[in-house]
């Protein structure tokens, strides 16, 4: 063995010290050398509400941007994983149980999909301070009304494309009017196309539905998230000819009118193959 092959094998069994950055005369870590900032997570909340996606918007009641609509969300504690803030925002704000879609079985109730969607930190995105935001997405069936929290002065569930300003809103609405708080739109539109490309190739699209559906209700999600419309029997037979997509639940309903439909909920596949491809609009 050579010198050199000796001196790699001595260095792959030897433990770290700190001390030993002294020894090569590195600087000791100083935290005051760097600029104190802040974490907080955003949640971009998407249900389908009237056969229409809908986000929920909190109006904050403290500056900045007092009196402006914004997503909802919150700073990290300090013994806080990102994930269990995004958990603890999202049953805040709408008294929703984040569950893992990974897991076997959701939680029952009041359940929602929850998980990461980007991270956002320009340095002038809140007039505050320095913030980074590690946004969420949250899908859930049909909710009731919100209850607003926090820094909100109320909460209320509006049309995405009103929001982003891909609608006219109603003259008697209530809702957002003009751009959102912070960088709010653009999380939001980041939100929502993640959500519309992964219900093309993913079973996501039944976390907008209640435990156990018809066929025709997991149709008019598809035409909520991607705003478009589908024809009814060529949609019938994908989902029911994709392996693990759906399963029967051994029941029908007459809930949406006309004859009884049946009704299935969702099967053990994640991945949609083939997938649902999104029509070109």
């Amino acid at each position: 063995m050579t010198r050199r092959e000796s001196d790699a094998v001595a260095d792959a069994g030897r433990v770290y010290r700190q001390e030993d950055d002294y020894d090569h005369r590195m600087p000791p870590y100083d935290p005051s050398a760097f600029p104190p900032f802040a974490v907080t997570v955003d949640l971009v909340v998407l249900t389908v509400r009237r056969h229409a996606l809908c986000t929920l918007v909190v109006r904050r009641g403290e500056p900045p941007f007092q009196g402006s609509w914004a997503l909802p969300g919150g700073f990290v504690r300090a013994d806080e994983d990102l994930g269990v803030a995004a958990a603890r925002e999202l049953l805040e704000e709408t008294g929703l149980t984040a569950y893992d879609p990974a897991a076997a079985e959701p939680v029952p109730g009041n359940g929602a999909h929850l998980e990461q969607l980007a991270t956002y930190g320009a340095p002038d995105r809140d007039p505050r301070m320095r913030v980074v935001s590690v946004a969420h997405l949250a899908l859930a069936p049909d909710l009731p009304a919100p209850r607003a929290g926090g820094d909100a002065n109320s909460a209320r569930w509006a049309p995405v494309e009103e929001v982003l300003g891909q609608r006219k809103a109603e003259d008697d609405d209530d809702g957002p009017s003009g751009e959102l708080a912070f960088d709010h739109a653009r999380i939001l539109a980041d939100g929502v196309e993640r959500a519309r490309s992964k219900i093309e190739y993913s079973s996501l699209a039944t976390a907008f539905c209640p435990p156990e559906f018809t066929v025709g209700e997991l149709r008019r999600v598809y035409e909520a998230v991607w705003g478009v419309s589908l024809d009814p029997r060529n949609f019938h037979r994908k989902v029911t000819g994709t392996p693990g997509f759906l399963v029967p639940a051994g029941g029908t309903t007459t809930r949406q009118g006309g004859r009884p439909a049946q009704l299935f909920r969702a099967g053990g596949a994640t991945l949609l193959n083939p997938p649902m491809l999104r029509p070109e609009v």
